[in-house]
């Protein structure tokens, strides 16, 4: 049962880089584009944005999913949840601390991957618009981002 649970949950973290993508192509460069816009400009107004409001409607499905995994006892859906959360808090670390550096730790490292994410990053940005974008996800990075 345990070996099961490791599974799922590592299962729905992989999945959660196919979701993010999707979602971030198709819902935030589409008609959610008004609270993503201002993640897409030059320099920011303050230290929170608008887009900062895609953390708490992702965090719904996991609460939901937790909640409903424990009742009326211990199930799949506690796990599922479980995924979303670690994905969410990947994310964050990645996205917004590595990536954009809103929080000043790791400023200086020379990590492979980073840079490559970085890289890709940076692209997905010289779009100041919703449409033509490309780099959608976080952390599965085209090889060409490397070189």
């Amino acid at each position: 049962m345990v070996l099961q649970y490791v599974i799922i949950t590592l299962g729905t973290f992989l999945c959660m880089e196919m979701v993010t993508w999707l979602t971030h192509k198709f819902v935030m460069h589409g008609f959610l584009w008004y609270l993503h816009a201002d993640h897409h400009q030059p320099r920011y107004l303050s230290f929170f944005e608008k887009n900062d409001w895609f953390f708490v409607i992702f965090a719904i499905p996991s609460i939901l999913l937790f909640y409903f995994g424990v009742n009326p006892e211990l199930n799949s859906l506690f796990f599922i949840g479980l995924g979303i959360l670690l994905y969410g808090m990947a994310y964050f670390f990645i996205h917004e601390i590595i990536i954009h550096q809103r929080i000043k730790w790791f400023t200086r490292t020379n990590v492979k991957y980073f840079k490559g994410l970085r890289k890709a990053h940076k692209i997905h940005h010289k779009h100041l618009g919703k449409e033509e974008g490309e780099c959608f996800g976080m952390l599965y990075v085209p090889k060409k981002y490397f070189r």
